[in-house]
């Protein structure tokens, strides 16, 4: 890991800090969504892989602990000025799946000629395409490519990774798969939390008894994964063309006797009961394109999250979105995360799905950014830590080349990041 640096960014042109001025608990809802507390000409001074100051330059230049703090570190201090930049915080990207080796690009030209994702699956493309070649790299191989992904995000803001395994579907593979999630994560100075998917789909060797398959996940790979502290999720991809509810439920019970929080893959391809599963204080349901008014009415009463992933849509060619605005407007948590995985969302960008959120699902730009920060470390339980700029927290920021945080979702396919700060090491792309 990157020794920590101590850094200091003054006369930034707009300090996204997310703070909010009512200090609700829980992640951000409604109105709230679009609180993003700015401060202009401001500064931040990070200290030991922490914020420790927010406010003004002027007022951070007058104050005494600060400028005694700069005085005593300033030769190992890092100083940034940011005139004409906006910082914000770090994006929380809380659905990708990072482990596989090859990109599916049969898959993307069979959809392109009109295949469904059904029809593809059940040709053995899908998520069943990139089984082979993780059952068959080496932890190195795939803790690699995990890597490079790690620096892909950051490139583009990201400073926290939710990372699944998902595509080895037996017990060793998949066990190699959070190996090399570790692994990466020991070499970046971002924060990474690794998700057991095993539930992804099930495997061509138990078809026609997924039960089966099922008691491999509970009784084998969860207990396995919480032994070797590999995982703090378990996530399940809950559709007609994977697992049902009940088996869902199965997986959970088995997480919950482990010591694990649950997520879910869910209303993605059709309509499912989510308040069965909600008795499990899941983490967050990820995608729910299709949702039922009674649901939204029940998630609106959780601090469960709504995880929304336009990524998916865009590169499948759904013209059907996630209703955000529904979803909002009745008060659901909402995040938005890229799905980064080689056959439905090969994106590594959050400012990409941030557009897409803009675009395509009426965010607002500041909704967006709430639901990409702050809403998203809820959505791993790390609020705490993450997800705003506020002393105490971690260092964790991205500066972007522009005069106002509207541009970040408007400039479409373009990286106007050009540093990252992770648990206060600062990266710069030039």
């Amino acid at each position: 890991m990157p020794k920590q640096e101590t850094s200091l960014l003054v006369n930034i042109g707009q300090l996204l800090t997310l703070r909010s001025p009512a200090a609700k608990p829980g992640p951000r809802r409604g109105p709230d969504l679009k609180e993003l507390g700015i401060i202009k000409d401001a500064a931040v001074l990070c200290l030991g892989g922490k914020i420790v100051s927010v406010g003004t330059t002027k007022d951070a230049l007058r104050d005494s602990w600060v400028k005694n703090t700069i005085k005593k570190n300033r030769k190992q201090i890092t100083e940034v000025d940011c005139s004409g930049k906006v910082v914000l915080p770090g994006f929380v990207d809380s659905h990708t799946h990072p482990v596989f080796t090859t990109p599916r690009l049969i898959d993307f030209e069979k959809r392109i000629t009109g295949a469904s994702y059904e029809q593809i699956a059940a040709a053995g493309g899908g998520i069943r395409a990139s089984i082979a070649g993780v059952r068959n790299a080496t932890v190195a191989d795939l803790a690699s490519h995990v890597t490079h992904a790690l620096e892909q995000m950051a490139a583009h803001g990201t400073t926290t990774v939710e990372a699944k395994s998902g595509y080895g579907l037996t017990l060793e593979s998949e066990l190699k798969s959070l190996r090399a999630i570790r692994e990466a994560a020991s070499k970046w100075p971002g924060t990474v939390v690794a998700t057991l998917l095993g539930a992804h789909t099930v495997p061509k060797e138990f078809q026609g008894c997924s039960q089966k398959y099922v008691e491999i996940v509970c009784r084998e790979m969860i207990p396995r994964a919480t032994r070797e502290r590999l995982a703090q999720f378990v996530d399940v991809f809950c559709e007609k063309v994977a697992f049902s509810p009940q088996e869902t439920e199965q997986i959970f019970v088995a997480a919950e006797s482990n010591g694990l929080a649950v997520r879910a893959h869910v209303g993605q391809l059709s309509e499912t009961a989510l308040e069965p599963l909600l008795r499990f204080n899941p983490a967050s349901f990820d995608h729910l394109d299709y949702a039922s008014d009674g649901d939204i009415l029940q998630l609106a009463k959780h601090d469960t999250v709504a995880t929304l992933v336009p990524g998916v849509n865009y590169f499948l060619g759904i013209k059907q979105y996630a209703d955000a605005r529904r979803l909002v407007d009745a008060g659901v948590p909402v995040a938005l995360a890229t799905d980064y995985n080689p056959g439905t969302s090969p994106t590594t960008s959050m400012p990409m799905a941030m557009s897409l959120a803009c675009t395509q699902m009426k965010l607002a730009p500041s909704e967006a950014i709430a639901a990409a920060t702050l809403n998203g470390a809820w959505a791993l339980r790390l609020a705490g830590r993450k997800g705003s700029i506020e002393a105490g927290k971690d260092a964790d920021l991205a500066i972007f080349d522009a005069d106002d945080y509207r541009e970040i979702p408007y400039w479409f396919g373009v990286n106007r990041c050009v540093m990252t700060v992770m648990n206060g090491r600062v990266v710069s792309r030039k």
